[in-house]
């Protein structure tokens, strides 16, 4: 296999991780997993919350996709399909639990897309419980001025409660 199919086999695993990963915010941890996922969107003062158990699933399809691509020959792409889970892995963890919500260390963008990352997040933090939202996706950050946009209709339309700090001009 060439090192060219191998690079695209894990850039395009770690970039279809954060569709899924988009997707199982916006669905399942807005959804039927609330229950684990609520103690993300409340004040934690503890190491772990249940909302890291969501992290077991990503390593256990990259440990799945590793076991596969290394005892069959034919399936060997999976392997690198593995490195590029894990890749995005690593990625969510520096981006999402170290940048954005300081669980690892302590660094406050001042521009660039870093800071819009951080914006978006924290706005995806704005409603109070599970209804609507924004910036459901973990890696990839829409325009905050967008974003507020959004939120500022479905406060309006009574889809989703908004947080006052966010500062949404309601008329």
């Amino acid at each position: 296999m060439s090192i060219w199919i191998i690079i695209a086999i894990v850039l395009g695993s770690a970039i279809a991780m954060e569709c899924v990963a988009w997707a199982a915010h916006k669905y399942i941890m807005h959804g039927f997993g609330w229950a684990w996922h609520r103690t993300h969107h409340e004040t934690q003062d503890k190491l772990l919350e249940k909302n890291d158990l969501y992290g077991l699933f990503g390593a256990a399809l990259g440990i799945a996709l590793f076991i596969i691509g290394s005892n069959v020959s034919a399936l060997e792409p999976l392997w690198w399909a593995g490195l590029g889970v894990t890749l995005y892995g690593g990625i969510y963890i520096i981006v999402h639990d170290g940048l954005v919500h300081g669980r690892l260390f302590r660094y406050v963008p001042q521009r660039g897309y870093l800071k819009r990352l951080v914006q978006a997040h924290k706005l995806h933090h704005a409603t109070i419980g599970k209804e609507g939202g924004v910036s459901f996706g973990f890696v990839w950050a829409r325009d905050p001025a967008k974003l507020k946009a959004e939120l500022k209709a479905q406060r309006e339309a009574g889809i989703a409660i908004v947080r006052d700090s966010v500062g949404l001009i309601i008329n």
